[in-house]
């Protein structure tokens, strides 16, 4: 990377102030990192809880004596100005702060961040958007009204959509022809060959039916040995029914992607996504082309994997990847000689990075956006797609309608449309809204389905939305 040489030469300003808001892990991740990174210095932290935001610092290497809960924008500044660090819950006073320079938003809710994220625009402040719940809202809207007003919006290095556009625009920008981009969700199957057994690996509570280990039927395991030429979309197919007692993605990966779209302009594959279980050394055999044996229909897609590995083989770590092939012969042999792995006839090479570091690496944007006055997107980010949410169950009216980790709700991609009836709703303005009718299970929830909340920030950003790219 180039940064240091663009700093020293282009920096605005010496040194970044940022204020969070939203203490949860990813907040916490960039609090607790800010001391080692050269010049940046998270100054103000705000929670809902107080002593979330206190927390937060707590595990950082801070000098606690240097901590100061503070509830008044006054007193905050001052002590800020003193060189102390402040806390507070009350949130509303970040974007308000004269001494910071950019808000990170990670709260994690999607009417209190457009809520933060537009009062900081307003205020003049750049905005770092961690809540993905929101920017596949509105983060279009958000980008046009931080552009106008002459600051930054941007995704973060750490969150994989932003990860997966700065792969994809370093690819293009080399001139590769990109197949298939996508990210590895956080969830892996360890396939215990000798056993017999599959288990997910992840972080996350598995729910019953669900299990975290399977067994597989004697039948079934050659469809979990590598995929032999033209046999994708069978092994494929049959590794999803064979995994089916497993968890598989959620709709925060499916969210994520969705940003990722529309950034990028890469369709989805299809509206649910394959989101196979493939080792890495079949990601370009399976979304290759189907010319050549893959399952891709065509060029410039999106879409996910779940890592499928040996207990001692290495992982996706929930990194982003490319399945890109080069037009040229002679670079296609490059490509395909010089470490990429490949698929059986050389026309697919996966380009991986296998990891996604969170709040660890996020200050890259935020330095980003301050010191040089750029975000770490793509330049075009329009409303191309919304994530929308499908019954999986019965939904009751008056029932409120739940989040991305609901088991009560899917996930697809379709193409963006307005707020109105009969039109399929924007996955995060149903969010905590309560249901005005029956929504049987298998129902794409629409607008009319739901009750609006009064005075919303994020139903009245997505209407603007709506109309200022009705175009």
């Amino acid at each position: 990377m180039i940064y240091h040489h663009l700093y020293k030469k282009y920096a605005a300003r010496n040194h970044v102030n940022v204020g969070v808001i939203g203490a949860g892990n990813y907040g916490t991740a960039v609090v607790t990192q800010a001391p080692y990174t050269p010049r940046l210095t998270v100054v103000a932290v705000a929670d809902i809880s107080a002593e979330a935001a206190k927390r937060a610092y707590e595990k950082s290497s801070i000098d606690p004596s240097r901590v100061v809960y503070c509830e008044t924008l006054s007193r905050a500044q001052s002590e800020i100005e003193k060189g102390n660090h402040i806390y507070t819950d009350r949130c509303e006073l970040i974007p308000q702060l004269p001494i910071v320079d950019i808000i990170c938003e990670s709260t994690g809710n999607p009417e209190a961040s457009a809520t933060y994220a537009l009062a900081a625009i307003n205020h003049g402040k750049h905005v770092a958007m961690c809540t993905k719940d929101c920017d596949v809202s509105v983060g279009p809207i958000l980008k046009k009204l931080a552009n106008d007003k002459g600051v930054v919006y941007t995704p973060v290095d750490g969150d994989q959509h932003g990860l997966l556009v700065q792969l994809y625009e370093w690819a293009k920008l080399v001139g590769l022809k990109v197949i298939n981009g996508g990210k590895s969700s956080d969830g892996e199957f360890i396939y215990d060959e000798q056993r017999g057994t599959v288990t997910i690996q992840t972080d996350k509570p598995i729910h019953p039916p669900l299990h975290q280990t399977i067994s597989v039927a004697q039948k079934d395991r050659k469809y979990l040995e590598m995929i032999p030429p033209g046999a994708a979309e069978e092994y494929i197919n049959r590794r999803i029914e064979i995994l089916s007692g497993l968890p598989s993605p959620g709709a925060y990966d499916f969210c994520e992607m969705t940003i990722a779209a529309n950034y990028t302009g890469l369709k989805p594959t299809t509206d649910n996504l394959w989101h196979a279980p493939l080792r890495i050394t079949e990601m370009p055999v399976a979304y290759a082309r189907k010319a050549n044996g893959g399952v891709i229909e065509s060029d410039e897609t999106i879409d996910m994997a779940s890592c499928l590995r040996a207990p001692i083989e290495s992982g996706m770590g929930g990194g982003v990847y490319l399945v890109v092939h080069c037009d040229n012969a002679y670079s296609n042999h490059i490509v395909t000689s010089k470490g990429q792995i490949s698929n059986h006839d050389g026309t697919a090479s996966v380009i991986y990075r296998p990891y996604h570091l969170c709040g660890v690496e996020t200050s890259i944007s935020l330095l980003n956006a301050v010191l040089l006055g750029l975000d770490t997107g793509s330049d075009d980010y329009r409303p191309r797609w919304d994530l929308v949410k499908v019954a999986a169950e019965d939904i009751a009216a008056g029932e409120a309608i739940g989040n991305d980790h609901s088991p009560k709700l899917s996930a697809r991609i379709l193409p963006a449309s307005p707020v109105a009836n009969g039109k399929p709703a924007s996955a995060h303005l149903l969010t905590g809204n309560r249901a005005k009718v029956k929504i049987p299970k298998g129902t794409v929830i629409t607008y009319d389905m739901v009750e609006e909340p009064p005075k919303s920030k994020l139903w009245e950003l997505r209407r603007l939305q709506d109309k200022t790219f009705s175009t």
